[in-house]
């Protein structure tokens, strides 16, 4: 309609003439006049569109007409708001392409009227359409637009944007329409009020404030929800977050709380995955924290302020995240001035500037930077100086922070700027200085940045460096001297002598890391510092320059040193570490002068390091100082011996006070110094020297240790070096020392004897010892051979080291066979030690016999060596560099003799030790033989040798022992060094052969007894197990590389980590054939790499350790290699996954496992499916190791997989393409499998990948919800069933297991799924869902499911509350007939709580039935009675308010189901008992008569069972409410007696003893009635004392003694005591005699056997008989008392049975008593019956005392003797007997231990006692 109605308007205008218009205009301005105002409307709706588009005449007097018109319409419009006007027509009327600009203008102010009298929903409807299509409207149209829009947004949309009007809007998104629309909402967001004064908002210009507000100004309510709709529209928008984020930020910075807080949940929500370095995003940013207010060529009304300060501080937190920000010049540089300096700026826009700061400076490109560094670096500085005068808060430290981080980040930029000057240098470690602690670290990454820009400064400036570090490394802060040291190392190279002093004085301090700085500035690398030989890559200073610099910082140097002066002038530390720099620096002047000649200089340069090694002997110096000073001393005594000797010769008793220090390596180097000085000494001063050396050491005043130590060391040096010397010494005192010292091996302990062997050796190395004996006696070998036997049997192994290597040394120059073949045979003799030490020791001694050993008798005496072992560093490098610095010709003769020698020592080792048959033997042949190959290797002998030592070796590499298998893969390594390119083939072949078990051993091993053939565990491999096969392995890879002989390669690469382990492990050079094999393999690594990743994962350890060390080696960078050959990769391995060899398929896995971890789609998507089916297939292999990888794998896929099907971590392209590579897989293969944990894992995966979809999967709930139920069984453990099956054979509780199971259920994925369904159920669903559950209820087997089940229904029911009234009846149906069939207890308890909640909503007669069904229960079997006991618990707890009314019903069924046989369910019911009866005795009452209906009920069933618990709820029910019984006594009393009668059944004695507490409650009432039921229930028990089964009798007699003291009746006596009297003399004692010690249950037992009566109760109910009965009854029947009394007090009896015996004695006693008290006339009959009485019992009682060897029993009989005797006492006869028990009794109390029985019998032997003094007096 509007349409037309427009249409039609502009075509009756166009039609006519200007007149025409006139007319019909003045007619419309009539109907105008003349319409009423409720009729105005309707006019309105065709007028106005009309006269408005009239404005496109150009006639005048049309226009004034159309003007009139208007004039009068705005009149009557203007306050009737009402009245609604034509929007749609003047809205098709504007936008019209043909209408003139007159009629736009006019159109767009009635729009805004019109738009203003629209409803609600029109407006929502149409403020999206007036925004669309802004962009191409006048500029003050776009203004009334937008501000139609705003507002229409803040009065509808303030809440929320329906999905319609969303959608409207997402219309205009992607053109210029919604950057105009965003624009102004912007503005928007940042308009406030504005304040006095003021003419705009912060962040806004003048213009844009006015635009916003149009003529009237907004109010803060108005403003509020304007803003709140512009951020819902916004956000339902759905833009990209580069062009909302400013918006939101705008928001977070508003004054208003609500608006604020939607601004930051849309920025978290909407925009946290903004690019920060978007440019326009950016500069949009620094629009809004600059402003453009300081351009001049923009209008001032156009010129943009800064935002607020909260605005900016928001801003300034995310250009410190943007690079873009960084390099934004001039914005940058303008923001950060504006910081630091700008009017408004703020202590927190200061720290902000300085953040900020610091990051342009990391990030900003250098051409940015050029132009900002200088100018922002002033304005650091000037608040820096700002701050130093203010006091330090927490704002203020954080500026300075920045500030401090902002230099040293400029300072590696542009070092330019700083290292023409030293200024900054001052003033930065002037702040380290002065600064608090807080600040240091800052400043101190500051400062060691800053060393970088004086990298390339002027000499001068460096030259102020060095003064300014030497004065700070000696500061009191550590940050200070940390940045001294720092300086020192970095600016400093290792030649620049006042650097390496700072070091010097560094490396004392207490400070770790400023020592290990220190350190490294003086030794770079690791090797440096840990002192291992090597000056060809560091560059050293001079010796002399740097001793000159040390002189000239300490003057005190160059006074020669006292006799050991006691101060020291450096510390200890830093003299240690100046000696050891200095000698660096003289080993690499050294290697200068083999080139060069020596200089004067350079001479002079080591006399002044003697001198400084002087110095450093001072007393106060460290053990550690003097050890390395002598070493030192004795380094270039080594190279300079002349000069030393010379030195040295002059301060020989300065040596000679040394030799007594108390370490030994200084004695040892100050004995080495003393034998070089000794060479400059003249022949009579060495004689004296040597003399008194003798006479000191074998003095007969004893020395310390340390002296005799130093002497004999010394004795040897300067023996051998006088050797040398021509003319020498006297023959006769070579003897005498020689003598000496052999006298000190036989004279002393091991350890000073191996001293003297040591300097015997060392005298050896010149001269043959069995020259310098004397004729008369034996050589010295012969002479020692009997003590160093016993020596080397020794447990010292440091001192068998030095004799074992001694030997070696003396048979250097030894001619005589018979000495050598001594010495051969003590190191032979070592040939079963298990110390490596000693081994090696060895080898280094058959090494020097055998010749031709690398070192000269010269470097073992006149330098720091120590042995061959050492030299060659434990053999973990290369033999050849370690020895090549000594010479190659050792010592030792070459002739027939030593041939022979060798030959004997190659049969020692080829014919017994390198093929025994022990292991120990074995190994050490080995490291013999590797010590011959290695030491004496280029010997021709050895080289001729070398065939068959290959074929030793390659025997040794099965050994199980580790060190031999070390020892023999080193061997081959050295073998095939040594050997040339023929043997090197013919090796290599061999090798492979032997390796790939094609090659035959030539020698056999036989095995014996004692022969261990595997070593422990490791039994059950086959012939081509582990180790043969993973050598075959490495075998094939080298042919299949086309380099048989790379094996020897891989050989040395594998066994390297294992030679660690050993302390003197493979001495090869590792890094050298690392190398080689590298540089060897590279052209094959896309064949190779894919068998190297897999080899990495082999099950074999040592292939691991072996493949990992090969890889390292040849790959340099592991992930790029992997990167790069990845599709070959994953090929090769997915191919070995389905390899034949498990260990391929498992290694395989573990490999892709560690792969693809991490992997983007493009890289692993086409093989995703194909790991996927490796895994799966992994999982279900045969062997459970490749099992357990594929798990493995499937864990790291899976990983893999939910990562690239999620779309917030990948693309979403490449998430579509995983998911439908993965989930079609999944669904098809992985859950349809048969294989459990494939299918299991499959689920898991599904359910990962459906995770997180709400109430969306309710139309799914039942199939989901049943299918994790399913799988809460499908998918468990299967063991966990085998184990509960097998539960009880080994011991486990199936309830705890069932626990444990359903414990793990719980917290598994499934369960974690329905959690899920739970929250997702509602009314509408459980039409679908109850059904489904119904039908799992019945069908669902295992024990999770089940419970599962359960658990879901209770947590459902709880869910929906009411809405589950309707299926309330079929699900009570369901799970009570569940909860009986239930077989497991947490089954019933599941089902059971599912019941009871249920039965909440359930309808009164359906309660009332269920709970009767349930009570019913009871009575039935023991599934039955479980079960009713768990349903009721369940209603108790859950339902208790429906309970409560049928207490009736169910308190007298928990009452008596508590005494239920089964524990378990009298456990239950009793817990159901004590929670829910506050008071027992209150209970009862309240149902008495149901309880007593219920338990004659029970008595009078057919149910053993029933009568038993009935009977013993009678009983609990007796003595809980004692007489309170009585009305209800009767029916009891009948039910029981009416029992009672007839056949015995098992637990029928329950129906006695509730008898008996029946009559003990009820006793008053039965007597009530007459004597007849009490005689009637003593008859019937008497009737039961006779039974034949004991239980039953024994609780016939209990109740019998319990009934008899309960009625008391006297009449008792006669009925019951001549039956006792009968039962117990048909009783005969056992006739092996008394068995004292026998226990209850073997007295049972023979009891039974012998088919006799339980005496003790017959003794129990006699004393009841005797309590209760007549004085005439009892001593009418006195003989048949004492006879029962004799009787049982006859050997043969348990003494349980005399215990009881012992009371009836002591209550007969009692009872006579009680009878001569009340009758004195019975006084003679009294005595006679006591007279009698003791006579014959007393001897008895003693005698089971001294029988029965039992504590408690003497007590008893003590005790039942003494009431005796007071008995006696008290009623004597006139004519007393003889007293002879007198004897017996104190006898026993002389015997007797326990004090309680000792002092019964003491009384009673003073009442014996007293009465023959009485007697003797009567007499």
């Amino acid at each position: 309609m509007a349409d037309s109605s427009s249409s039609s308007a502009s075509a009756s205008v166009s039609d006519k003439s200007d007149v025409e218009i006139e007319e019909m205009l003045d007619r419309m301005l009539t109907r105008l006049a003349l319409c009423d105002d409720s009729k105005l409307d309707n006019l309105l709706f065709k007028l106005l569109p009309l006269s408005i588009s009239s404005l496109s005449s150009s006639s005048p007097a049309v226009r004034a007409k159309v003007m009139e018109i208007l004039s009068h319409v705005n009149k009557r419009v203007k306050h009737q708001p009402t009245i609604g006007l034509p929007f749609s027509e003047l809205w098709k009327l504007y936008t019209d392409p043909l209408s003139a600009p007159m009629v736009k203008n006019f159109c767009i102010v009635y729009i805004e009227m019109a738009f203003a009298r629209l409803s609600i929903e029109e407006k929502e409807t149409m403020a999206p359409v007036i925004v669309a299509n802004i962009s191409k409207l006048p500029p003050h149209h776009q203004e009334i637009i937008l501000r139609i829009t705003i507002k229409v947004i803040g009065d509808c949309h303030s809440t929320q944007v329906s999905d319609e009007v969303a959608e409207r809007y997402r219309a205009i998104c992607g053109s210029l329409d919604s950057e105009i629309f965003l624009e102004f909402c912007l503005h928007t967001l940042l308009y406030q009020p504005p304040s006095q004064g003021g003419r705009c908002s912060p962040g806004l210009s003048v213009t844009q404030s006015d635009r916003v507000s149009g003529k009237q100004l907004l109010k803060n309510d108005v403003l509020l929800v304007r803003k709140l709709g512009i951020l819902n529209v916004v956000e339902a928008m759905e833009l990209i977050p580069e062009l909302v984020y400013p918006l939101y930020i705008a928001a977070c910075a508003d004054c208003q709380e609500a608006v604020i807080r939607r601004g930051e949940e849309l920025l978290k929500k909407k925009a946290a995955g903004v690019n920060l370095d978007d440019a326009n995003l950016i500069g949009r940013l620094f629009l809004l924290f600059n402003g453009n207010a300081e351009v001049e060529r923009i209008a001032p009304e156009s010129r943009v302020t800064p935002g607020n300060p909260l605005l900016r501080a928001r801003l300034m937190s995310i250009f410190c995240r943007s690079i873009t920000a960084a390099n934004s010049f001039p914005s940058t540089l303008q923001c950060i001035f504006g910081c630091i300096y700008g009017s408004g700026t703020t202590v927190r826009l200061k720290q902000l500037g300085m953040e900020f700061t610091v990051w342009v400076f990391k990030h900003a490109r250098t051409d940015q930077l050029n132009l900002m560094g200088p100018v922002i670096l002033s304005g650091i500085l000037k608040s820096l100086d700002y701050y130093s005068t203010l006091e330090a808060d927490a704002i203020a430290r954080g500026t300075k922070s920045f500030a401090y981080q902002a230099i040293g980040l400029l300072a590696r930029r542009m070092p330019q700027l700083f290292r023409d000057k030293m200024d900054m240098a001052v003033r930065l470690f002037d702040a380290l200085k002065l600064e608090g602690q807080n600040l240091r670290l800052v400043i101190q990454e500051a400062t060691n940045s800053l060393a970088v820009a004086y990298g390339n400064a002027p000499s001068t400036v460096l030259k102020d460096l060095e003064e300014l570090l030497l004065r700070n490394v000696q500061m009191e802060q550590s940050e200070v001297r940390f940045c001294a040291v720092r300086w020192a190392t970095s600016l400093f190279g290792l030649q620049h002598c006042p650097s390496r002093f700072i070091c010097m004085i560094a490396a004392a301090d207490y400070k770790l890391d400023i020592r290990e700085m220190a350190l490294e500035g003086l030794f770079p690398g690791k090797n440096q510092r840990e002192g291992v030989d090597g000056y060809t890559d560091l560059k050293y200073p001079k010796l002399g320059d740097m001793l000159d610099y040390i002189f000239k910082q300490q003057p005190a140097l160059l006074d020669l040193a006292e006799m050991r002066e006691t101060k020291l002038i450096f510390p200890s530390k830093t003299f240690l570490t100046m000696i050891k720099f200095l000698l660096k620096c003289f080993g690499a002047d050294v290697e200068q002068s083999r080139i060069e000649e020596i200089t004067p200089e350079f001479r002079s340069s080591v006399e002044k390091m003697c001198l400084l090694l002087e110095h450093a002997m001072a007393h106060e110096g460290s053990v550690e100082l003097h050890s390395n000073a002598s070493m030192a001393l004795v380094t270039i005594g080594s190279h300079f011996p002349e000069m030393v000797s010379l030195r040295y010769a002059v301060k020989i008793s300065w040596l000679r006070q040394l030799l007594g220090h108390v370490d030994f390596n200084t004695r040892e180097s100050v004995a080495r110094v003393l034998g070089i000085a000794s060479h400059s000494l003249p022949i009579y001063a060495l004689s004296d020297l040597i003399r008194e050396l003798i006479s000191s050491a074998s003095g007969a005043d004893k020395l310390r240790f340390e002296m005799q130590h130093g002497l004999l060391c010394a004795m040897g040096y300067v023996t051998a070096d006088c050797i040398t010397r021509t003319p020498s010494i006297s023959e006769s005192l070579l003897k005498d020392t020689v003598k000496c010292l052999i006298d000190v091996v036989k004279s002393e302990n091991a350890t000073m004897a191996s001293v003297a062997m040591e300097a015997l050796g060392h005298i050896g190395l010149r001269v043959s010892l069995s020259l310098l004996h004397d004729s008369s006696s034996d050589a010295v070998l012969t002479v020692l051979q009997e003590k160093l036997s016993k020596l080397i049997c020794s447990d010292d192994i440091k001192a068998i080291k030095k004799i074992i290597i001694s030997l070696g040394h003396m048979s250097v120059n030894e001619s005589s066979p018979s000495q050598i073949n001594i010495a051969l045979d003590l190191i032979f003799s070592l040939c079963k030690s298990k110390a490596e030490d000693i081994l090696f020791a060895a080898g280094e001694a058959l090494s020097f016999i055998w010749g031709s050993v690398p070192v000269t008798a010269d470097i073992i005496l006149k330098t720091n060596y120590t042995s061959l072992s050492m030299s060659s560093n434990f053999l973990t490098v290369d033999v050849s560099a370690s020895l090549s610095k000594y010479s190659s010709a050792g010592p030792g003769s070459d002739g027939g003799g030593r041939a022979m020698v060798r030959n004997t020592i190659t049969r020692k080792l080829f014919d017994d030790l390198l093929y025994s048959n022990k292991k120990e033997e074995r190994c050490a042949g080995s490291v013999w033989l590797l010590s011959l190959t290695m030491y004496c290797g280029h010997h021709p002998s050895i080289q001729q040798l070398l065939p068959e030592i290959q074929e030793a070796f390659t025997h040794l590499l099965g050994e199980q022992n580790e060190l031999t298998q070390e020892m023999a893969s080193q061997g081959l390594s050295i073998v095939y060094e040594f050997g040339d390119a023929t043997m090197k083939e013919n090796l290599v072949n061999a090798l492979v052969g032997t390796l790939t078990g094609s090659g035959k051993r030539k020698r056999v091993v036989k095995l014996v007894e004692d022969s261990e053939v595997f070593q422990e565990g490791s039994f059950g491999d086959t012939l081509g197990g582990e180790k043969l096969s993973t050598y075959k392995e490495l075998c094939n890879l080298a042919n299949e590389m086309g380099q048989p002989d790379l094996i020897y390669k891989f050989m040395d690469l594998a066994n390297y980590q294992a030679s660690l382990i050993s302390k003197r492990g493979a001495a090869f050079g590792f890094s050298k054939i690392a190398k080689q094999a590298g540089d060897a393999l590279r052209p094959h690594f896309p064949s190779l790499i894919p068998r190297l990743v897999r080899y990495q994962f082999d099950p074999d350890k040592n292939v691991q350790d072996a493949m990992v060390h090969i890889w390292k080696s040849l790959v340099a960078d592991s992930k790029r290699t992997i990167d790069e050959h990845f599709d070959i990769i994953v090929d090769n391995l997915l191919t070995q996954c389905g390899s034949k060899l498990w260990r391929s398929r498992e290694a395989s896995c573990l490999a892709l496992a560690d792969i693809i971890q991490g992997r983007r789609f493009d890289q692993v998507g086409k093989h995703l499916k194909g790991i996927w089916m490796a895994a799966f297939r992994a999982m279900d292999d045969i062997k459970e190791t490749v099992r357990n990888a594929g798990d493995r794998l499937c864990h790291a896929v899976t990983s893999l997989t939910i990562r690239l099907c999620d779309v917030s971590l990948t693309e979403t392209s490449d998430s579509k393409q995983a998911m439908d590579v993965v989930l079609p897989f999944l669904l098809s293969e992985g859950i349809m499998s048969k294989v459990d944990s494939v299918r299991k894992a499959s689920i898991a995966m599904v359910m990962k990948l459906a995770k997180g979809a709400g109430i969306a999967i309710r139309p799914h709930l039942s199939d989901l919800v049943c299918c994790m139920l399913e799988s809460l069984s499908s998918l468990e453990d299967q063991g966990l069933n085998y184990v509960e099956l097998h539960a009880a054979n080994i011991g486990i509780q199936t309830e705890k297991l069932e626990n444990l199971r359903i414990s793990i259920a719980k917290t598994s994925p499934m369960w974690e799924t329905l959690d899920r369904c739970i929250d997702a159920i509602d009314a509408e669903s459980l039409e679908l869902l109850v059904p489904r559950l119904a039908q799992l209820v019945r069908s669902g087997v295992g024990l999770n499911t089940r419970v599962g089940i359960a658990s879901f229904i209770s947590l459902v029911v709880q869910k929906v509350g009411g809405d589950i009234k309707p299926f309330t009846n079929i699900l009570l149906k369901l799970l009570f007939p569940a909860v009986k069939d239930e077989r497991s207890s947490f089954s019933k308890r599941a089902f059971a709580n599912a019941c009871a909640i249920v039965l909440k909503y359930a309808t009164p007669s359906l309660a009332q039935k269920l709970i009767e069904d349930t009570a019913a229960l009871h009575c039935d079997d023991r599934n039955a009675q479980m079960s009713c006991a768990i349903l009721l618990k369940s209603y108790s707890s859950m339902a208790s308010d429906i309970l409560s009314g049928y207490h009736a019903v169910t308190v007298p069924v928990i009452f008596i189901s508590r005494f239920e046989d089964d524990k378990n369910i009298s456990d239950l019911f009793e817990e159901i008992w004590e929670e829910n009866m506050t008071s027992e005795r209150i209970t009862l009452q309240l149902y008495l008569g149901e309880i007593v209906s219920l338990i004659c009920e029970g008595i009078m069933s057919s149910s053993w069972a029933n009568k038993r618990k009935s009977a013993q709820a009678m009983s609990k029910l007796s003595q809980v409410l004692g007489e309170s019984i009585s009305p209800y006594h009767d029916a009891l009393l009948k039910s029981l007696m009416k029992e009672l009668h007839g056949r015995l059944w098992e637990g029928k004695d329950a129906l006695l003893h509730a008898l008996a507490d029946l009559c003990t409650s009820c006793h008053k009432a039965i007597c009530a009635g007459g004597p007849a039921t009490p005689n009637a229930i003593l008859n019937l028990l008497a009737s039961a004392c006779k039974k034949k089964v004991l239980k039953y009798r024994e609780a016939a007699f209990y109740c019998l003694k319990q009934v008899i003291e309960a009625f008391k009746n006297p009449d008792f006596f006669n009925m019951a005591f001549p039956l006792l009297v009968e039962m117990c003399n048909s009783m005969a004692p056992i006739k092996s005699g008394r068995a004292p010690l026998i226990s209850d249950a073997a007295k049972a037992g023979n009891e039974t056997e012998h088919g006799s009566v339980p005496n003790a109760k017959i003794v129990d109910c006699i004393t009841s008989c005797i309590s209760v009965g007549r004085a005439s009854d009892i001593f009418e029947r006195r003989k048949d008392l004492v006879n029962v009394i004799l009787n049982y007090l006859s050997p043969g009896f348990p003494w349980a049975v005399e215990m009881s015996l012992f009371l009836l004695i002591k209550e007969l006693c009692s009872r006579i008593h009680d009878i001569a008290n009340e009758d004195t006339s019975l006084h003679a009959t009294i005595t006679s019956f006591v007279h009698e009485l003791f006579s014959s019992a007393s001897p008895k009682v003693v005698e089971s005392m001294y029988a029965i060897k039992i504590s408690q029993v003497h007590i008893a009989a003590s005790e039942c003797l003494l009431k005796m005797t007071e008995l006696y006492r008290d009623f004597s006869p006139v004519q007393l007997m003889e007293v002879s028990i007198k004897s017996d009794i104190l006898q026993q109390y002389e015997a007797e231990t326990n004090e309680q029985a000792k002092s019964f019998l003491k009384k009673a032997i003073d009442i014996l006692e007293n009465l023959e003094q009485e007697n003797v007096r009567h007499s």
